[in-house]
């Protein structure tokens, strides 16, 4: 069962960053990792700098943004830390994708957590530039966070940490969706949660075989399931299958059951383009009412 030894949260102090950096530590928290917090200060978006009197007035610009950016970062690691989750921050010049990037190929991280300033509407598919280029190529799960109905993550940054009860996995039934499983048993495990394994018939079948159709997937959703987890007693599992489109029959389930977290594979790092990423997860990521795993496999 996977995980999560190191876990990495960039912020930019927005609330949907510190949304994410809570619910960090309550997974930090519950997997006893060790969580790296950085801001990245991009120097590029001050290009009046280059034309400052001198280098040494250049120079201290610099200096002053990287200090009001570690200052800000120290009081929120300060203000949000608990149970002695370990955390370490870095303010960067680099561009933050980039840095972000680099730094957790370096890190070696298993998780990365991130808030998300998704634009609303489907001719915008968009997550935010550092946010959607991290998920297309970062080499392991992503975890976002944005602003949901389901508030089950508060506003308050003194708030405890934060518990996670409703869990679902969302699976096409193909073999390479089994790593994302691996992640949604480990999390509902530490948890104590409950899980939903979930697959939508997207081509509906023809009346008569409609109820064979979905007795199939259910079968196969509860085959899906390692005897040792049901034997283990801590995860209480359901398995549910709908018609329609993917994004819309995830969304409905997730609302209607004030889901937590949706835990969602994907094939491929670096294949996360519209016509297939976009889809189905954008969307999910965008209109859901609670924070999205993805799982690159």
């Amino acid at each position: 069962m996977p995980r999560f030894r190191k876990i990495f949260c960039p912020v930019d102090f927005s609330e949907h960053s510190i949304r994410a950096y809570q619910l960090a530590l309550s997974v930090a928290s519950h997997y006893g990792a060790r969580l790296l917090v950085q801001h990245v200060v991009e120097l590029w978006r001050y290009p009046c700098a280059d034309f400052a009197p001198s280098p040494e007035l250049m120079e201290g610009f610099y200096r002053t943004l990287r200090e009001r950016g570690e200052e800000k970062l120290q009081q929120l690691v300060q203000t949000c830390a608990y149970n002695e989750v370990r955390t370490e921050s870095v303010v960067q010049g680099k561009s933050a994708p980039d840095y972000i990037l680099a730094f957790a190929e370096d890190q070696n991280v298993d998780l990365i957590v991130m808030g998300t300033h998704g634009r609303r509407g489907f001719n915008k598919l968009m997550l935010g530039s550092v946010t959607e280029r991290v998920m297309r190529n970062a080499s392991c799960p992503v975890l976002t966070v944005n602003k949901r109905s389901h508030d089950f993550i508060g506003s308050d940054q003194r708030l405890g940490p934060v518990h996670l009860s409703r869990v679902l996995f969302c699976t096409d039934l193909s073999e390479s969706s089994r790593q994302a499983l691996d992640h949604a048993i480990s999390l509902t495990t530490e948890y104590e949660a409950e899980l939903t394994l979930m697959h939508v018939l997207e081509d509906t079948p023809a009346p008569p075989k409609v109820h064979d159709a979905v007795a199939t997937a259910i079968e196969r959703l509860d085959g899906l399931i390692p005897p040792e987890t049901h034997k283990a007693g801590k995860v209480e599992t359901k398995t549910t299958v709908r018609i329609g489109k993917p994004y819309q029959q995830i969304i409905q389930l997730a609302m209607e059951a004030q889901t937590d977290l949706v835990i969602m594979a994907v094939r491929g790092r670096g294949t996360l383009d519209l016509a297939v990423f976009g889809s189905t997860t954008y969307r999910v990521i965008q209109f859901g009412p609670c924070p999205v795993l993805v799982v690159s496999t």
